[in-house]
């Protein structure tokens, strides 16, 4: 069963309990890093299961959903209210070739933007923090919601990442 937008907001927001969400996302990149070191391209691109991604597809989704981050905060940041489209992470999957994708860049590419993106947010004032958009599926979202939400969106795929390496 696939869940609601009002579910994966609650699951993803609980991973955050008792977490500061800009030191979560400052330590993503280099847990990513050491989780894959060593790990060949080959473990990294096989799926666990035939409808579930692999590591390597994780790690494309992760850069990419970070240049989404990125587009959405600074469209709230230049239009405050704005509307934020939602997208098909699924589809993403396949348009984009993320089987395809070597592992490794997609962490470099997530690593650099991430940056960028922790850069804008210790730049904004504490109004700014509180400018929203309007996600098409999930209603208003604030720049610190979308923060919270990108930070426990981390730790939920760092746990996914962890459980296949761990299988084997």
């Amino acid at each position: 069963m696939k869940e609601t937008p009002q579910q994966y907001t609650q699951r993803i927001v609980k991973n955050m309990e008792g977490k500061q969400p800009l030191a979560v996302q400052a330590a993503t990149a280099k847990k990513l890093e050491r989780l894959i070191k060593g790990v060949p391209t080959a473990k990294l691109r096989k799926r666990p299961a035939p409808d579930k991604w692999s590591v390597g597809e994780i790690l494309a989704h992760l850069a990419e959903a970070e240049i989404v981050g990125g587009f959405r905060m600074r469209l709230i940041l230049g239009a405050p209210g704005t509307p934020i489209a939602a997208f098909d992470q699924d589809s993403w999957v396949i348009s984009g070739h993320y089987e395809k994708r070597d592992p490794r860049k997609s962490v470099e590419q997530f690593r650099v933007v991430r940056e960028a993106n922790l850069a804008l947010l210790k730049s904004l004032t504490p109004e700014q923090w509180k400018h929203y958009g309007m996600h098409a599926e999930r209603g208003q979202e604030t720049i610190e919601h979308i923060v919270r939400m990108f930070a426990g969106h981390d730790i939920n795929h760092l746990q996914q990442i962890e459980d296949i390496l761990a299988r084997g």
